[in-house]
């Protein structure tokens, strides 16, 4: 039952001399927002969790709430919680699912902070935790004197330690999540899932692209030697996933066929021969769509089917090493291109995406005359990215998960107000409060 006005505010009031309250939206399978929760919840952090199906249930270990509400109702709903239990920091696993571009859009006029998490912008051994919103969202500087100004405030990053993740529990999570959805539909009945097919379509893809992994494996090592070859010139495509937000809202293409073709089109008029086209598929694509069939279609179409391949598999770095340039939407690939000193197009919104840094002149020219990234922006560039936005960990192996949430916690603290981290720190018996972190001031 939606509170009034004046009981919201009184209850908004209550709340704003204790510590913060981190409200919990949707994460990953994963339990990582679960780990991060608790140890908030330990350090006298207030902590509240809304789950919208079973699976998030099934991944939330500390007492919370269930939005069994249509989506229509969901955005009065999360403003009138947030009110109520007087929230002062939201916290959220990818800014473009629809429920939480709600209550991002509710949080705003309450002042509310969001943190945006997200698989790490610089990878492997880091995830991505960044004040405002991520990726096309990212309040990132934007050009390179602002990245100048601010690299020389920043300490140089520490060296990451390791944190790969475990592929066979990161698939048995995923799995019980989806079974706890699929399972008990009916605790939330209104639940739709932000993922645009079914999983069970999903999962089919996944078992006939299992079945088929060992021939797949053999030819990619084939074709990442041969690619990898002394002489071989090409430029390299790699493919994005086609349900990822990177492509449907922060790039001007209404699918990665629309990109690949465009691509292609544009290497058929202004590349010249013996130059070939590498494209490769995404680590993570399910097999449901053959972008090999389209890929084919397309340099048939253009006229450079002899000069096309596409590659399920390789050595990334090995082949944005050999290429002439690698050309994107968005993928963080772009940062590792970028850190290889490869000339990088950037066609979509990125955070990489700057004079000095990517290649400006459009996609016609990059054939010809490819613009390599200033290695002492991108070294800049990069310590901007690790101080602000990059916390060294994982989110699929219980040790990467308990590095994450060890360098989450200051991060989140250095955002706070003084009062709050004396109110947490009274509130668990501690002492001392948390000395101020170098990021504070930017992050």
């Amino acid at each position: 039952m939606l509170q009034s006005n004046a009981d919201m505010q009184h209850n908004a009031d209550s709340h704003r001399d204790g510590p913060a309250t981190f409200l919990f939206l949707q994460g990953l399978a994963s339990p990582f927002f679960a780990d991060l929760g608790t140890a908030l919840k330990a350090r006298g952090h207030r902590v509240r969790r809304i789950n919208f199906s079973s699976g998030d249930w099934l991944f939330w270990s500390l007492p919370s709430d269930n939005y069994r509400g249509s989506f229509e109702n969901w955005g009065a709903y999360v403003g009138d919680y947030m009110v109520r239990h007087g929230v002062t920091d939201l916290i959220l696993f990818g800014d473009c699912r629809p429920y939480h571009v709600a209550a991002t859009t509710a949080a705003a006029p309450l002042g509310v902070r969001l943190h945006a998490f997200e698989e790490g912008y610089l990878r492997p051994n880091w995830i991505t935790c960044e004040l405002g919103g991520v990726n096309g969202h990212s309040s990132l500087p934007k050009t390179a004197d602002e990245i100048r100004r601010l690299a020389r405030r920043l300490p140089q990053p520490g060296r990451a330690m390791p944190s790969t993740g475990d592929m066979a529990r990161r698939s048995l999570w995923d799995v019980a999540y989806n079974i706890a959805n699929f399972g008990f539909p009916y605790f939330f009945p209104y639940f739709r899932s932000h993922r645009p097919n079914h999983i069970a379509v999903e999962y089919a893809g996944w078992i006939k692209k299992f079945m088929r992994r060992a021939h797949t494996r053999r030819q990619a090592t084939r074709l990442n030697e041969a690619y990898t070859a002394v002489g071989v010139d090409y430029f390299l495509l790699p493919l994005q996933l086609d349900s990822d937000y990177q492509i449907r809202v922060h790039s001007p293409f209404l699918g990665v066929e629309a990109f690949m073709d465009r691509t292609i089109a544009s290497f058929a008029r202004y590349s010249a021969a013996p130059t070939r086209l590498l494209i490769k598929l995404h680590p993570l694509d399910s097999g449901l769509i053959n972008w090999r069939r389209y890929a084919r279609h397309s340099a048939k179409r253009h006229g450079v089917n002899d000069r096309l391949d596409l590659i399920d598999g390789g050595d990334l770095p090995s082949l944005i090493s050999g290429s002439r340039g690698v050309v994107l939407v968005n993928s963080t690939v772009g940062m590792l291109s970028l850190d290889l000193q490869r000339p990088t197009l950037a066609t979509g919104s990125a955070i990489y995406n700057l004079p000095g840094l990517t290649h400006q002149g459009g996609l016609n020219t990059f054939w010809t005359a490819p613009t390599p990234p200033e290695a002492d922006l991108m070294a800049d560039f990069r310590r901007v990215v690790l101080n602000r936005t990059q916390v060294n960990g994982g989110f699929f192996s219980r040790a990467a998960i308990a590095r994450a949430v060890a360098g989450t916690i200051p991060r989140l603290e250095a955002t706070l107000p003084a009062s709050a981290l004396a109110a947490a720190a009274a509130a668990a018996g501690r002492a001392d409060t948390p000395e101020p972190q170098e990021f504070a001031a930017v992050y």
